[in-house]
């Protein structure tokens, strides 16, 4: 089994990912390679919560230019993690 840390990268906070956490869903970016059970149980092993449902989706590269140069960003793993009803929310989210 991966170590669970090594699966959940770090969390994403933007305007709609706070926006999720009033619905107690919270928003990861993961290991390209992890699949929705390992998700699931590294959250849970994490934080100390019941995971209810995941969804996860494969951010695509995107074009970037720095002068003259051009390249593409790196594709990347977002998972969209949903906890049961009576789970506590998690720690770090709450200060923003």
């Amino acid at each position: 089994m991966k170590n669970p840390r090594d699966i959940i990268k770090r969390p994403i906070i933007s305007e709609k990912s706070s926006d999720l956490m009033a619905a107690n869903t919270y928003v990861f970016e993961v290991d390209k390679r992890a699949n929705k059970t390992e998700i699931k149980l590294a959250v849970q092993d994490i934080f100390k919560v019941k995971v209810e449902k995941v969804n996860t989706l494969i951010v695509p590269a995107k074009p970037k230019r720095y002068g003259r140069y051009s390249g593409y960003t790196s594709e990347w793993k977002k998972a969209i993690v949903s906890l049961s009803k009576d789970s506590k929310p998690l720690e770090f989210f709450e200060t923003v």
